[in-house]
């Protein structure tokens, strides 16, 4: 049978995009393959959020297009936002490419296969729509942790995003199917779930007429064999007073915000389209803070945006500095085309943006090094990941580090400990962004 190779580019939604794919191959009888040189077809899985994503999908084509020419590829398939967001462009642009995969043709990815190893150049384009919602997967992560795709597409059409109209509209999973596949999961030994969606504070609306984040939770957490829920992209709008409280009872969920507020100045806020002004969302980082003070908030910023003014950038930096985010990142604002935000007067110049971003960022750096710095002398649980035989410790994370964007803790023990378990950490040291410890004992 022929071997069959997957590339997933871009965020977590995209890999549970991926995995599904794997696990419909895989059962088709197909060979999967991590070597790029062994393969007979290549699917490479875009991102196409950014200008710059796109660009990294061109050159991942080019660069699986060297084992084509050599006569080891027989066949290269494009799936994902990139396939979705530029579909006659890829095959005008890229005849290296055999076939081209809109979202929605992501359940027909067997008969794709199928269909480009005999040798077919085609492209297959349905509604996105029809990209399945959930299905079997073989997970792509270490097998002690899970994405878990609770909702696709979104409905927020914030002025810079082209997520609603690559992914489409708000559809929610309803609870029982979200539930049956963490049971899944955790039965094949996973103990670290996290909840993606665009939105996961706008779960639920369509299907139930409000979100229902809350409720969700509470039934994932009866699950026995699950140890941590982490829940990732939580708009401040949809942090509602009930979402608090279950974060903070129910033991088995992370203390951990993911809350993309973009901006602080009413005025920019207003011309992204968001849902928020500056008073809410200040007002819910007090919440949060008051009613759960060990909870790390995480953030992401955007800089630049078209009118953005020295007077919005300084009120942004101020609030950085006051607010003291756990975790934060900065992007700067990358016209896309089809956005409102694109046609838009204003235009920042690019080296101003990157300015305002390392300006943002060393102030970030200081504080979250403050912030390490009152962890000394604290007992953490960590869930172990490796080992790094250069420095001679176990690495993991806490319940306040998400996996790929966060710290790690780094940590001294006799031996190297077991990948996938809990040990409790004693911090001893720390630096801008990681912590330094030794082992207690083994057990959260």
């Amino acid at each position: 049978m022929s071997k069959i190779g997957l590339i997933s580019l871009g965020c977590s939604k995209n890999r549970v995009d991926a995995e599904i794919m794997l696990a419909a191959l895989s059962k088709a009888g197909y060979e999967i393959t991590d070597r790029e040189d062994d393969a007979d077809c290549i699917i490479i899985n875009t991102c196409g959020f950014l200008e710059s994503a796109i660009s990294e999908a061109i050159e991942m084509i080019l660069e699986v297009n060297s084992y084509k020419s050599q006569g080891v590829l027989k066949s290269i398939v494009v799936t994902g936002c990139a396939a979705q967001r530029l579909k006659s462009e890829i095959r005008k642009e890229l005849p290296e490419v055999d076939c081209v995969v809109t979202l929605g043709a992501n359940g027909d990815i067997v008969k794709t296969v199928q269909r480009a190893l005999e040798g077919e150049k085609f492209d297959l384009i349905t509604p996105n729509s029809n990209l399945p919602l959930s299905g079997e997967r073989i997970l792509t992560t270490p097998p002690y942790t899970a994405y878990v795709k609770i909702a696709e597409g979104c409905s927020n059409n914030c002025a810079y995003c082209k997520i609603p109209s690559i992914r489409g509209p708000l559809r929610s999973r309803t609870i029982e199917d979200i539930v049956g596949e963490i049971n899944t999961l955790c039965a094949r030994g996973v103990k670290e779930v996290i909840l993606i969606a665009q939105d996961t504070s706008r779960y639920g609306v369509d299907l139930y007429g409000q979100p229902k984040l809350d409720v969700l939770i509470k039934e994932i957490c009866k699950i026995e064999k699950l140890c941590w829920l982490r829940v990732l992209y939580t708009y401040p709008d949809g942090i509602t007073d009930s979402l608090i409280q279950v974060f903070k009872n129910e033991k088995k969920v992370c203390k951990y915000f993911e809350m993309p507020i973009q901006h602080i100045s009413d005025h920019i806020l207003t011309a992204m389209n968001r849902r928020t002004t500056s008073e809410q969302i200040k007002a819910v980082i007090n919440k949060i803070r008051t009613q759960i003070p060990s909870a790390a908030i995480r953030t992401t910023l955007m800089v630049g945006f078209p009118g953005e003014s020295e007077q919005d950038f300084c009120e942004l930096a101020k609030f950085v500095k006051d607010t003291r985010f756990d975790r934060l990142g900065v992007f700067a604002f990358s016209p896309e085309e089809g956005t409102p935000a694109a046609k838009m007067d204003g235009a920042v110049d690019d080296q101003v943006k990157q300015n305002r971003l390392d300006n943002i960022m060393q102030s970030q750096a200081r504080i979250s090094q403050s912030k390490n710095a009152g962890k000394v002398g604290k007992v953490l649980t960590v869930l172990c990941e490796g080992y790094d035989s250069f420095i001679k410790r176990n690495f993991g994370r806490s319940e306040f580090d998400a996996p790929e964007v966060d710290g790690m803790v780094f940590f001294e023990s006799e031996k190297k400990l077991a990948v996938g378990e809990f040990y409790k950490v004693k911090i001893t040291d720390c630096m801008e962004y990681d912590l330094l410890g030794e082992l207690v004992k083994q057990g959260r």
